[in-house]
């Protein structure tokens, strides 16, 4: 892939691995300058850190900067947007992406009185609140930028249609809505900012709940949700690609406000998976109470 990133710093929260990974090593390999955050800088139950993410970067051929960040922590994201200020004074792209997809995979299909009180404050607050406060400290940067910034919020089609929870569906919708609102803000400055609904990803996550059917398929089973078939899942490289393509489009400030899909923007954009294929599709082959638009958490 030609570096057409050169020189363009980017932030990617929740990078350590899932689709944060994917974003950060696509952004790398078009010649971006890589901050990633995340907590894991150990390796732990699920394998990748954010050194080592940081250093697929830079294999790739971009700069992968590793910065342990908890973004609960107010002061942590503050630095973190300080580091990036002293180090390259201005900043090109952010990409929200932070979420607390292992803690909300024990409230799936959970009715929202059955959940503890926690469970609002910890999907919104990582996931919503989160991508809010990154992006207060992320404008002053962006505007700093000798050409327009960017910023990718990465959503779902849990915020347009019931996918797992109450509480997740709401952060959704909200995400959705601050970024309507951001553009309209934004949009004088030139920066542009979009929702992006990745299809079903093949995260590390997701790898732990799946398993092989007696005819060889590779599904994983949501409880109430039914079993889904994941072999044609899409990679979290797939989603950087759209990241990249929002990125080095000339006219992406006419979709600002806007959402988007990961196979939508491979149409427009016409780039394909790693392995050459189009955007994969999960294929729901059981039967649950309720029905989920909303690909099982990523993260």
């Amino acid at each position: 892939m030609p570096l057409q990133l050169s020189g363009k710093v980017a932030v990617v929260t929740g990078a350590s691995r899932g689709v944060g990974k994917g974003i950060a090593l696509e952004l790398g390999a078009a010649g971006a300058t890589v901050y990633l955050t995340g907590r894991t800088v150990s390796p732990g139950p699920l394998p990748g850190t954010i050194t080592d993410t940081a250093a697929e970067v830079t294999a790739l051929g971009g700069i992968g900067i590793p910065v342990r960040c908890d973004h609960h922590d107010d002061d942590q994201v503050a630095a973190l947007f300080a580091q990036v200020e002293a180090e390259q004074g201005h900043l090109d792209i952010l990409v929200n992406n932070v979420f607390s997809a292992p803690d909300l995979a024990p409230w799936l299909h959970r009715s929202f009185w059955e959940l503890p009180l926690r469970a609002w404050d910890q999907v919104l607050g990582i996931g919503l609140r989160s991508h809010y406060v990154a992006c207060v400290y992320a404008a002053p940067l962006l505007l700093e930028a000798q050409q327009p910034g960017v910023i990718v919020n990465i959503s779902s089609s849990g915020a347009a249609s019931y996918g797992h929870n109450v509480v997740y569906g709401v952060g959704k919708a909200a995400l959705d809505k601050m970024t309507a609102d951001m553009a309209v803000e934004l949009r004088p400055q030139g920066i542009t900012v979009v929702s992006v609904w990745p299809g079903l990803v093949h995260t590390e996550l997701l790898a732990t709940a799946t398993r092989t059917t007696d005819d060889g398929r590779t599904v994983v089973d949501l409880p109430g949700e039914g079993t889904f078939d994941v072999t044609h899942a899409e990679s979290p490289r797939f989603v950087g690609r759209g990241v990249v393509a929002l990125a080095c489009d000339p006219g992406v400030l006419e979709r600002s406000g806007g959402i988007v899909t990961t196979a939508e923007l491979s149409a427009r954009y016409g780039f394909t998976d790693v392995d050459g294929t189009g955007p994969g599709v999960a294929l729901r082959t059981g039967s649950g109470q309720r029905s989920s638009a909303a690909a099982p958490p990523q993260g």
